[in-house]
């Protein structure tokens, strides 16, 4: 056991996803779910490698804005990449939730952005999401979101 040390957690910053192509990414974040732009830059060299372990790699990156959450987008060019995405099951994979008031007309609307989902939207049926509509859905590099519709939302239909 390590000695306790006083630290606290302030804020969480933003969610980031590795693309295949930022510009499509940004094609399925902007056009289709409604983000904001915010900037685009590029980065590389030592202070990348340091930060993130990418050696001799260089991204392009946009930060985009949605529903109040700061989404970073990187394009990593240079290093070895898995020819196969991450499995939403394999240990360490990440995804982002976001709560929508019509899960049944996004759903229709990410397809043609290459989006799928897992399967179709269960409702949660105990606890205090009860009634809750959620499903998860995989974009063309593997990048995954739970797509969750609340049950006051659910009632309109």
């Amino acid at each position: 056991m390590t000695d306790h040390v006083d630290i606290q957690v302030q804020r969480a910053d933003h969610v980031g996803f590795a693309v295949a192509s930022l510009d499509e990414a940004l094609w399925f974040w902007v056009d289709c779910l409604g983000a904001q732009l915010v900037r685009t830059s590029e980065m590389g060299g030592e202070f990348l490698c340091q930060v993130t372990g990418a050696h001799g790699a260089k991204v392009r990156l946009a930060i985009v804005s949605l529903a109040e959450q700061t989404i970073k987008l990187l394009e990593y060019q240079g290093p070895d990449r898995p020819n196969v995405p991450a499995k939403p099951f394999d240990p360490g994979f990440a995804h982002l939730a976001l709560v929508v008031d019509d899960i049944d007309a996004l759903l229709v609307r990410i397809v043609a952005y290459g989006w799928k989902t897992q399967g179709t939207p269960q409702t949660i049926t105990s606890g205090e999401r009860a009634g809750t509509r959620v499903i998860y859905a995989v974009g063309p590099d593997g990048a995954t979101i739970e797509f969750m519709q609340p049950p006051a939302a659910s009632q309109g239909l």
